[in-house]
This record gives C-alpha cells, sequence and structure tokens, in this order.
C-alpha cells in the first residue's frame, strides 16, 4: 500500500504517534451513542481507532489521493468516505439530519472556517473534538480579560462549553509544523436563544475586535456609517471598555443597545 505523500498547499501534517490518535478518538466519548464525522483522516491514523467504537463513521477528505489509500485500507468504511470539501457541503445530509460529532485532526489553516460552519450548524453537532493549532485552541478557550480572548471565544463559547484538553509537540507529525498543536472539546451549552440578533451579534462581535485596542465608543462608529447615534449612546459605561473585557452576557446588551439605535436612526 502506497504511502500518501503530505501535501502543503492541503496544510497536511500527518500525526505519527498512535498513542495521541487514540487519546483524541476517545474524545468523542462525551457525547456517545451518535454517529461521528470526521475532517480530513488523511492515512487513517485517527479513523483507525474511531470505527472501534460501536456507531457510525464517516470521514470528510478532499485530497483524492488520501482518498484511494483509504479505500484500500478500510474497505468496509469505503461507502462512508465522502471525497468532498467540508467547507461546501451541506451538514443536513451527512447523516440524514440526525445528530452527530465533528472530530479531526484539522488543518490548521482553515480550522477557523471550519468552526464558523459548525456553528451555523450548531443544533446539528452537539459535540466538536479534535487537533489544531495551540494558538487557536488558545483563543477559543479564553475568558475575559485574557490577551488571547478575541472574536473566536465568545462566537464559540456563546453556544458551546469549551475544553483545552492537552498540548501536542510537533515532533509527532510528518512533517513537523512550525507550531505546536493542542487538543480541544467543545459540547453545546444549555444556550436555545442568545438573547439578541445573532447576525447583529456576529457583527458586534468581529467589528470590536478589529479594533481591539480601541474603547466601544470609537470602534462602534464603523456599524453606525457616519450617522450619529441618540445623544448619551456614547456616553454609557460599558462604552469606556474594550471588547476583551466583556462578558458573552455584555456583548448580547451591547448588541441589543446597538439594534435599537440602528431602528431609531433608520438604519
Amino acid at each position: 500500500m502506497k504511502l500518501v505523500k503530505p501535501k502543503k498547499n492541503l496544510g497536511q501534517h500527518f500525526l505519527t504517534d498512535l498513542s495521541i490518535a487514540r487519546r483524541i478518538a476517545d474524545t468523542v466519548d462525551a457525547c456517545p451513542d451518535i454517529p461521528i464525522l470526521e475532517i480530513g483522516p488523511g492515512m487513517g491514523v485517527l479513523t483507525q481507532y474511531l470505527v472501534e467504537k460501536p456507531r457510525e463513521v464517516k470521514a470528510v477528505e478532499i485530497d483524492s489521493e488520501s482518498v484511494a489509500f483509504l479505500y484500500e485500507k478500510f474497505p468496509k468504511l469505503r461507502e462512508n468516505i465522502l471525497g468532498q470539501d467540508f467547507l461546501r457541503m451541506d451538514l443536513n445530509e451527512v447523516f440524514d439530519g440526525r445528530q452527530f460529532v465533528l472530530t479531526g485532526n484539522y488543518p490548521y489553516d482553515i480550522s477557523s472556517q471550519i468552526f464558523f460552519k459548525m456553528l451555523e450548524y450548531k443544533d446539528l453537532i452537539p459535540c466538536c473534538t479534535g487537533m489544531i493549532q495551540r494558538e487557536v485552541a488558545q483563543r477559543m478557550a479564553a475568558g475575559p480579560g485574557s490577551k488571547t480572548y478575541g472574536i473566536l471565544s465568545v462566537l464559540m463559547q456563546a453556544w458551546y462549553n469549551v475544553e483545552y484538553l492537552f498540548t501536542v509537540d510537533e515532533n509527532v507529525f510528518n512533517p513537523p509544523p512550525k507550531v505546536k498543536s493542542a487538543v480541544i472539546r467543545m459540547t453545546r451549552n444549555e444556550v436555545t436563544d442568545i438573547g439578541c440578533d445573532q447576525v447583529l451579534f456576529k457583527r458586534v462581535v468581529k467589528t470590536v475586535f478589529n479594533q481591539r485596542r480601541k474603547m466601544l465608543r470609537v470602534s462602534l462608529r464603523q456599524i453606525f456609517n457616519a450617522v450619529k447615534p441618540t445623544d448619551g449612546f456614547y456616553e454609557q459605561d460599558i462604552m469606556t471598555k474594550r471588547p476583551e473585557q466583556l462578558s458573552i452576557a455584555q456583548f448580547v446588551e451591547l448588541t441589543n443597545m446597538v439594534e435599537e439605535q440602528l431602528k431609531i436612526i433608520g438604519q
């Protein structure tokens, strides 16, 4: 069986340490009894432990060479190896509308895009685990007041409880990445209604963190398109804060304040 050569343009770094692969596979046990979708199986180092679990497993892989390898290595899984681009998939179709666990050794250059897509299907994905760049994992798990607290922290933690599980060194990959990796687990919290307009919430969070060193009364001006809000809006106490100081609840409050102003000024 010919091994797959890691492709730089796909951000492939194949995990070679089997003990770590098993530990990652076991993170899905936090959400038992539902199917598993693995992203980017490569040569199946994680897949081999996932298929041992008593539930349905599917794997999505964009690299045609890896797909051919997986067909040969896992012949019984052949129908469940999807040669597609995860970012373009309709996730409702993967398990016919059933909930599933998302896992994988995620490509570092698109991991944030993967998680943003997951948020679009949050009611379908009660649990997400896997390995990503350590810096991204730290951002996702960071709380208010931390230098690493940012857009990804707020948007993920609004809907998921994020756990930083363990760090993985560079020398257990082929080829070794230039950064350390980390394994995380995210499980859906009990929030069903965030308490504000979700689209505007995302817009507010991104807008203020794009100028994270500025106070909110400065960064929020971009949202109003040069139209001045009502008197007193920028004089409220929250407007003297910087985005990393706000909790999820305060971002919800801020979003509702902005929405009210947009309605008043007709935007």
